[in-house]
């Protein structure tokens, strides 16, 4: 039995037996005006933060969301995508299409606007998506690529980009972890399966997505997670996880590599009303903006006393350099 079956079977038992401390999510709830979210679907959250953000969310977009949980992110979609099959929720675990199923009708109960004609739930693999190329503007998933090996999470991020239209927007949240994890626990099938010890750290994380062709990558959030402790699991020192929310945006890879926004931010407060690089980059005096990696260690190669780079805060909210 491979590690994505013993997956299989603790979302299939998690599907027919709610299990509240599956994922331990920090994330608040979205308190939006008129909708309702059933107890249910709470207690079936097995993320471990949120992919929904307004502003990715303009003009009906079409959405899939790839490991569909107990419905509570694809009902928080269909309140900005209202039309028939606006949202996709694809799954490989058959229970877990049918729990959804069942929430929604939960759903429709609570909430005058919404109808359970707005998800359009298919089965099907992260690794086969039962997409057309270039069919959504939005693609999100939620504490399950964390749960791959290195091939598997290549081809799902592969078949994320497939279906994407040209900037559209791939939408994260997963585990990461900065610390080595030995070999016992990262070939723990049960705890990948429970979103642990597939954890990767940051920079590994980021250079999956733009290996495969994302040109923009947004670090939005950056938050404590679990501990792995000597007393609990196999390790000789404690661990320490984080999760992540993270969008990746297909568009054209620059030729000097992608832009990724890791929450820095360049302050220009020299002698004149205003700094311009002459690479498309304008500084107000005294005014902050949000700046890529890669445009942050131009501004510092320049070698200037009057721009001031801050450290990475790993939370970005748009506008910026690029």
């Amino acid at each position: 039995m491979s590690y994505l079956d013993t997956t299989h079977d603790v979302y299939k038992e998690a599907a027919l037996t709610p299990d509240v401390g599956l994922c331990c999510t920090t994330n608040p709830i979205w308190e939006l005006p008129g909708l309702k979210i059933p107890k249910i679907m709470q207690e079936m959250n097995y993320g471990c933060g949120s992919t929904v953000n307004a502003r990715d969310l303009t003009n009906n977009p079409k959405i899939l969301y790839v490991g569909v949980g107990g419905g509570m992110e694809l009902l928080q979609f269909s309140y900005f995508s209202r039309q028939k099959h606006g949202v996709i929720g694809v799954d490989v675990v058959e229970e877990m299409l049918e729990a959804s199923r069942k929430n929604f009708k939960e759903a429709e109960a609570q909430n005058d606007w919404f109808n359970s004609d707005f998800v359009d739930l298919r089965y099907g693999d992260a690794l086969n998506l039962p997409l057309e190329d270039n069919s959504v503007d939005v693609a999100a998933q939620n504490c399950l690529f964390n749960i791959f090996k290195e091939d598997d999470l290549k081809k799902a991020i592969e078949e994320m980009y497939r279906v994407l239209k040209p900037h559209g927007r791939l939408v994260m949240s997963d585990p990461t972890c900065e610390q080595p994890m030995n070999d016992n626990l990262r070939n723990d099938e049960r705890l990948r399966a429970l979103c642990l010890s597939g954890s990767l750290p940051i920079a590994e994380y980021v250079k999956a997505l733009t290996d495969v062709g994302f040109g923009t990558i947004e670090i939005r959030a950056r938050k404590p997670y679990r501990i792995l402790d000597p007393k609990n699991y196999d390790t000789d020192e404690l661990i320490y996880i984080e999760s992540i929310e993270v969008a990746a945006i297909k568009d054209p890879m620059p030729k000097d590599g992608p832009c990724v926004f890791t929450g820095k931010a360049a302050i220009y407060f020299g002698d004149e009303d205003y700094f311009d690089d002459k690479k498309g980059h304008v500084l107000l005096k005294n005014q902050p903006i949000a700046v890529c990696d890669k445009t942050a260690g131009a501004l510092a190669d320049l070698g200037r006393d009057d721009i001031f780079i801050s450290e990475s805060t790993y939370h970005y909210d748009g506008g910026g350099c690029c």
